[in-house]
């Protein structure tokens, strides 16, 4: 039995993973999850002894079969938990990942397969992101940014980089979620700022920040 620290430190290794990070170092580990950089390789010291992931400093991390599936499994119950929140008991979407935080530890062999069927086999979370199968499968990840896309494109949000209250709150005032509908006026090169037109909800200019932040699909 792993404990929450534990479990914390392998799912943050695995989504760095998923990420495609060719070496994953105690750095990247500690700015994902805030921690002193001393105090993340002791960790690391203490999960290769548990057999859980392979850590040398010039190869990096790098999670063992047995450390992979526990991370899959604590990312998919988060997951999960964040579209019942969500569908089920009326969250925000910006409301749903700190609660998901603290159910995604609940130890019961069967509850994610329950929850997983309850929700009728969701493939995305309220934030795009794709949520594991038992076996580890997912669905595609969309990884088109809107700021990739010329002017006169017309797209639609499937995702987002940045889950933060802040910028959820902000999509939300401008009345931008999943599935949004968006178009492509202009790109300002003075400032590589966006205007779009965002489900004829007339016309706003976004910066590039925000449009680094939204993955989007062309295919309508």
């Amino acid at each position: 039995m792993q404990t929450l620290s534990e479990e914390n430190y392998l799912k943050i290794i695995y989504n760095l993973e998923i990420k495609g990070l060719k070496k994953i170092t105690p750095t990247a580990i500690s700015e994902a999850l805030n921690n002193n950089p001393a105090s993340v390789v002791d960790m690391l010291k203490k999960l290769d002894e548990k057999k859980l992931l392979e850590y040398e400093k010039a190869k990096g991390v790098k999670l063992t079969d047995k450390g992979k599936n526990i991370g899959i499994q604590i990312v998919r119950k988060h997951r999960l938990w964040e579209a019942f929140l969500l569908d089920k008991l009326g969250y925000g979407w910006d409301e749903v990942h700190d609660i998901a935080e603290q159910l995604e530890h609940v130890q019961h062999p069967t509850l994610a397969d329950r929850l997983d069927e309850f929700l009728g086999f969701p493939k995305y979370d309220p934030h795009g992101d794709p949520i594991p199968k038992a076996n580890g499968e997912t669905a595609a990840t969309y990884k088109t940014l809107l700021a990739e896309l010329e002017a006169g494109k017309t797209c639609r949000v499937v995702a987002v980089k940045d889950t933060s209250p802040a910028f959820l709150q902000y999509l939300k005032k401008l009345n931008i979620g999943i599935g949004a509908k968006i178009t492509i006026v202009e790109k300002i090169s003075f400032d590589n700022s966006i205007v779009i037109i965002a489900d004829k909800e007339g016309q706003s200019t976004v910066s590039n920040i925000f449009a680094e932040n939204l993955v989007v699909n062309e295919t309508l």
